[in-house]
Protein backbone atom coordinates (compact mmCIF):
# COMPACT_ATOMS: atom_id res chain seq x y z
CA UNK A 1 0.00 0.00 0.00
CA UNK A 2 1.36 3.78 -1.08
CA UNK A 3 -0.07 6.77 0.08
CA UNK A 4 2.11 9.52 -1.00
CA UNK A 5 -0.19 11.74 -3.91
CA UNK A 6 -1.78 14.71 -2.61
CA UNK A 7 -3.43 16.11 -5.45
CA UNK A 8 -4.83 19.84 -5.72
CA UNK A 9 -2.34 21.23 -4.03
CA UNK A 10 -0.32 20.39 -0.50
CA UNK A 11 -1.49 20.57 2.83
CA UNK A 12 0.47 21.77 5.72
CA UNK A 13 1.38 19.40 7.96
CA UNK A 14 0.07 21.96 10.99
CA UNK A 15 -3.47 21.65 9.39
CA UNK A 16 -3.54 17.77 9.55
CA UNK A 17 -2.21 18.09 12.66
CA UNK A 18 -4.75 19.85 14.33
CA UNK A 19 -7.31 17.71 13.11
CA UNK A 20 -5.73 14.76 14.50
CA UNK A 21 -5.34 16.65 17.71
CA UNK A 22 -9.36 17.34 17.46
CA UNK A 23 -9.87 14.04 17.61
CA UNK A 24 -7.50 12.63 19.97
CA UNK A 25 -9.67 15.04 22.17
CA UNK A 26 -12.65 13.39 21.21
CA UNK A 27 -11.99 10.25 22.42
CA UNK A 28 -10.15 8.61 19.54
CA UNK A 29 -7.46 6.62 20.96
CA UNK A 30 -6.77 4.36 18.55
CA UNK A 31 -3.13 5.54 17.08
CA UNK A 32 -3.31 3.66 13.50
CA UNK A 33 -6.57 5.36 13.07
CA UNK A 34 -5.11 8.86 14.22
CA UNK A 35 -2.28 8.08 12.02
CA UNK A 36 -4.21 7.28 8.78
CA UNK A 37 -6.30 10.47 8.99
CA UNK A 38 -3.62 12.63 9.41
CA UNK A 39 -1.80 11.03 6.41
CA UNK A 40 -4.68 10.75 3.81
CA UNK A 41 -5.08 13.89 1.56
CA UNK A 42 -8.87 14.45 2.75
CA UNK A 43 -8.96 17.63 0.10
CA UNK A 44 -8.88 15.37 -2.49
CA UNK A 45 -12.25 13.40 -2.00
CA UNK A 46 -14.21 16.76 -2.29
CA UNK A 47 -14.30 19.43 -5.16
CA UNK A 48 -11.79 21.92 -5.13
CA UNK A 49 -14.51 25.13 -4.21
CA UNK A 50 -14.64 22.68 -0.84
CA UNK A 51 -10.79 22.18 -0.26
CA UNK A 52 -10.06 24.61 2.15
CA UNK A 53 -12.61 23.02 4.56
CA UNK A 54 -10.96 19.35 4.32
CA UNK A 55 -9.58 19.28 7.25
CA UNK A 56 -12.40 20.81 9.37
CA UNK A 57 -14.16 18.02 11.33
CA UNK A 58 -17.37 18.53 9.69
CA UNK A 59 -19.36 16.62 7.15
CA UNK A 60 -19.10 18.33 3.34
CA UNK A 61 -21.53 17.46 0.35
CA UNK A 62 -20.11 15.98 -2.66
CA UNK A 63 -23.29 15.68 -4.90
CA UNK A 64 -25.76 12.77 -5.45
CA UNK A 65 -27.77 13.50 -2.20
CA UNK A 66 -24.50 12.32 -0.61
CA UNK A 67 -22.01 13.74 2.04
CA UNK A 68 -18.21 13.10 3.10
CA UNK A 69 -18.79 11.97 6.90
CA UNK A 70 -17.51 13.86 8.99
CA UNK A 71 -13.78 13.18 10.52
CA UNK A 72 -14.58 12.59 14.18
CA UNK A 73 -17.43 9.57 12.86
CA UNK A 74 -15.07 8.15 10.27
CA UNK A 75 -12.19 7.90 13.35
CA UNK A 76 -14.89 6.63 15.99
CA UNK A 77 -16.46 3.83 13.09
CA UNK A 78 -13.34 2.80 12.62
CA UNK A 79 -12.01 2.88 15.99
CA UNK A 80 -14.96 0.85 17.17
CA UNK A 81 -14.54 -1.82 14.16
CA UNK A 82 -10.55 -2.45 14.52
CA UNK A 83 -11.45 -3.50 18.37
CA UNK A 84 -12.00 -7.44 16.52
CA UNK A 85 -8.58 -6.91 14.48
CA UNK A 86 -10.52 -7.87 10.91
CA UNK A 87 -8.44 -8.88 8.21
CA UNK A 88 -11.28 -9.53 5.66
CA UNK A 89 -13.77 -6.34 5.92
CA UNK A 90 -16.73 -5.12 3.98
CA UNK A 91 -17.77 -1.44 3.11
CA UNK A 92 -21.15 -0.71 2.40
CA UNK A 93 -21.38 2.79 0.60
CA UNK A 94 -17.90 3.87 -0.66
CA UNK A 95 -19.00 7.14 -1.54
CA UNK A 96 -16.45 9.26 -2.37
CA UNK A 97 -13.96 6.61 -1.13
CA UNK A 98 -12.45 8.42 2.09
CA UNK A 99 -13.61 5.99 4.77
CA UNK A 100 -12.75 3.18 2.32
CA UNK A 101 -8.92 5.06 2.39
CA UNK A 102 -8.81 5.12 5.88
CA UNK A 103 -9.57 1.60 6.28
CA UNK A 104 -7.30 -0.14 3.71
CA UNK A 105 -4.02 0.93 5.65
CA UNK A 106 -5.67 -1.03 8.86
CA UNK A 107 -7.38 -4.21 7.46
CA UNK A 108 -5.41 -6.60 5.09
CA UNK A 109 -8.60 -6.42 2.31
CA UNK A 110 -11.26 -4.50 1.16
CA UNK A 111 -14.79 -5.05 -0.44
CA UNK A 112 -16.44 -1.77 -1.09
CA UNK A 113 -20.11 -1.27 -2.69
CA UNK A 114 -21.76 1.99 -3.51
CA UNK A 115 -24.99 2.15 -5.74
CA UNK A 116 -23.77 5.15 -7.91
CA UNK A 117 -21.97 4.43 -10.43
CA UNK A 118 -20.33 8.27 -10.86
CA UNK A 119 -19.41 8.49 -7.32
CA UNK A 120 -17.74 4.51 -7.42
CA UNK A 121 -16.05 5.84 -10.59
CA UNK A 122 -14.67 8.63 -9.16
CA UNK A 123 -13.88 6.98 -5.54
CA UNK A 124 -11.94 4.05 -7.35
CA UNK A 125 -9.59 6.95 -9.53
CA UNK A 126 -8.89 8.92 -6.28
CA UNK A 127 -8.13 6.00 -4.45
CA UNK A 128 -6.00 3.91 -7.37
CA UNK A 129 -4.07 7.65 -7.34
CA UNK A 130 -2.76 6.83 -3.53
CA UNK A 131 -2.10 3.44 -5.02
CA UNK A 132 -3.83 1.89 -3.07
CA UNK A 133 -4.01 -1.65 -3.73
CA UNK A 134 -5.78 -3.83 -1.24
CA UNK A 135 -9.02 -3.00 -2.70
CA UNK A 136 -12.13 -4.38 -4.47
CA UNK A 137 -15.04 -2.59 -6.07
CA UNK A 138 -18.39 -3.51 -6.64
CA UNK A 139 -21.73 -1.44 -8.30
CA UNK A 140 -24.42 -2.86 -6.22
CA UNK A 141 -27.13 -2.65 -3.91
CA UNK A 142 -25.93 -2.45 -0.09
CA UNK A 143 -28.96 -4.10 1.08
CA UNK A 144 -27.75 -7.59 -0.67
CA UNK A 145 -23.82 -7.35 0.75
CA UNK A 146 -21.16 -9.14 -0.96
CA UNK A 147 -21.83 -12.98 -0.78
CA UNK A 148 -19.49 -14.45 -3.08
CA UNK A 149 -16.96 -12.93 -0.10
CA UNK A 150 -18.44 -13.08 2.50
CA UNK A 151 -18.33 -13.94 5.66
CA UNK A 152 -16.52 -10.61 6.84
CA UNK A 153 -14.83 -10.24 9.45
CA UNK A 154 -16.05 -6.89 9.57
CA UNK A 155 -19.04 -4.75 8.30
CA UNK A 156 -19.37 -0.92 7.95
CA UNK A 157 -22.08 0.54 6.75
CA UNK A 158 -21.70 4.42 6.08
CA UNK A 159 -25.88 4.89 5.41
CA UNK A 160 -28.64 4.80 7.60
CA UNK A 161 -31.14 1.76 7.17
CA UNK A 162 -34.41 1.89 9.09
CA UNK A 163 -33.99 -1.61 10.56
CA UNK A 164 -30.56 -3.64 10.88
CA UNK A 165 -30.12 -5.15 7.28
CA UNK A 166 -30.49 -9.19 7.73
CA UNK A 167 -28.57 -10.45 4.75
CA UNK A 168 -25.63 -8.83 6.43
CA UNK A 169 -25.76 -10.55 9.99
CA UNK A 170 -25.91 -13.45 7.64
CA UNK A 171 -22.43 -12.42 5.91
CA UNK A 172 -20.77 -11.77 9.23
CA UNK A 173 -18.62 -14.36 10.31
CA UNK A 174 -18.25 -16.23 13.67
CA UNK A 175 -16.67 -13.69 16.18
CA UNK A 176 -17.59 -10.18 13.58
CA UNK A 177 -18.41 -7.31 14.09
CA UNK A 178 -21.19 -4.84 12.47
CA UNK A 179 -20.83 -1.20 12.75
CA UNK A 180 -23.77 1.21 11.05
CA UNK A 181 -26.67 3.56 11.78
CA UNK A 182 -29.57 3.25 12.27
CA UNK A 183 -33.00 4.85 11.87
CA UNK A 184 -35.17 7.86 10.25
CA UNK A 185 -34.29 11.23 9.17
CA UNK A 186 -34.29 12.46 12.16
CA UNK A 187 -32.37 10.34 14.65
CA UNK A 188 -29.78 7.40 13.86
CA UNK A 189 -27.95 5.27 16.15
CA UNK A 190 -24.52 3.96 15.77
CA UNK A 191 -24.79 0.51 16.75
CA UNK A 192 -21.97 -1.78 16.69
CA UNK A 193 -23.00 -5.39 16.64
CA UNK A 194 -21.30 -8.54 17.14
CA UNK A 195 -21.57 -12.16 16.23
CA UNK A 196 -21.20 -15.26 18.69
CA UNK A 197 -22.21 -18.39 16.77
CA UNK A 198 -25.55 -18.01 15.58
CA UNK A 199 -26.07 -15.26 18.89
CA UNK A 200 -25.95 -11.48 18.23
CA UNK A 201 -24.83 -8.42 20.76
CA UNK A 202 -26.12 -5.02 20.34
CA UNK A 203 -25.22 -1.61 21.58
CA UNK A 204 -25.81 1.89 20.67
CA UNK A 205 -22.14 3.72 20.56
CA UNK A 206 -24.02 7.32 20.18
CA UNK A 207 -26.59 9.23 18.03
CA UNK A 208 -25.45 9.76 14.26
CA UNK A 209 -26.94 11.50 11.22
CA UNK A 210 -26.29 9.88 7.96
CA UNK A 211 -28.08 9.79 4.89
CA UNK A 212 -30.30 6.71 3.95
CA UNK A 213 -29.42 3.86 2.50
CA UNK A 214 -31.19 2.91 -0.30
CA UNK A 215 -32.16 -0.23 -2.13
CA UNK A 216 -31.27 -0.61 -5.68
CA UNK A 217 -28.30 0.28 -7.94
CA UNK A 218 -28.58 3.47 -9.71
CA UNK A 219 -26.67 4.34 -13.07
CA UNK A 220 -25.68 7.66 -13.73
CA UNK A 221 -27.40 8.32 -17.57
CA UNK A 222 -26.59 11.69 -20.24
CA UNK A 223 -28.14 14.74 -18.53
CA UNK A 224 -28.25 13.40 -14.27
CA UNK A 225 -26.65 16.19 -12.76
CA UNK A 226 -28.52 15.87 -9.33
Amino acid sequence: MSMDVEGRGMTSRRTRDRLVARLRDRGIVHEGVLAAIGAIPRHIFVDEALAQRAYEDSALPVGHGQTLSQPYVVALMTQTLLARNPKHVLEVGTGTGYQTAVLSGLAHRIFSIERIEALLTRAQARLQSLRLTNIRYRLGDGYEGWPAESPFDAILVTAAPREVPEILLDQLADNGRLILPVGGDDIQELRVIDRHGDQFSTATVEHVRFVPLVKGVRQMTTGDRS
